[in-house]
């Protein structure tokens, strides 16, 4: 699983493959699904999703939400968005998704509860995501919701904590 799963770099998956020109988008592409051999053995990618504006840098963003791109089959990839404050972020990601070639499906989470615990939403969602993928929970063009989600910012804390190398 671990072989076959790749988490997107924030700047890569919002300016290079969303904004960037087709070459910077296929350069950087490459570079996220190809192995060391270059065998394409990426069948699931994570990718942040932001709302900052490439082109105007006072909009720097103010929210995530997380999209993972099925890849298992190439010629139709199917890119699910999750989003903890409903569809503020949709346009951003259908612009990824198309992109990728991917096609888009909502994916439900659970709506957060104030203003600024998107990135806790997306670290808890990916983290849920990657448990279920890893246990076999792949039904096919089924998005995978995290309708039971907790996304516990104390909790997520206190892993990082003990684990100072991660932060």
């Amino acid at each position: 699983m671990a072989a076959r799963t790749r988490f997107g770099d924030p700047l890569i998956a919002n300016y290079h493959l969303r904004l960037g020109t087709d070459d910077v988008a296929l350069r950087a592409l490459q570079r996220m699904v190809f192995d060391r051999n270059g065998n394409d053995t990426a069948d699931f990618l994570f990718l942040p999703v932001n709302d900052a504006s490439a082109s105007d840098p006072d909009r720097r963003g103010t929210h995530w939400s997380l999209l993972l791109v099925d890849r298992r089959e190439r010629a139709r990839p199917i890119a699910y968005h999750y989003d903890s404050m409903a569809n503020t972020n949709s346009a951003i990601a259908a612009e990824l998704a198309e992109r990728l070639g991917a096609h888009l499906q909502p994916a439900r989470i659970p709506r957060q509860q104030n203003f600024f615990d998107c990135g806790v939403f997306v670290v808890a969602g990916t983290r849920a995501l990657v448990g279920r993928l890893a246990q076999g929970d792949r039904p096919e063009h089924e998005p995978l919701h995290l309708d039971n989600l907790v996304a516990d910012r104390q909790a997520l804390q206190d892993r990082l904590s003990a684990h100072p190398h991660l932060g």
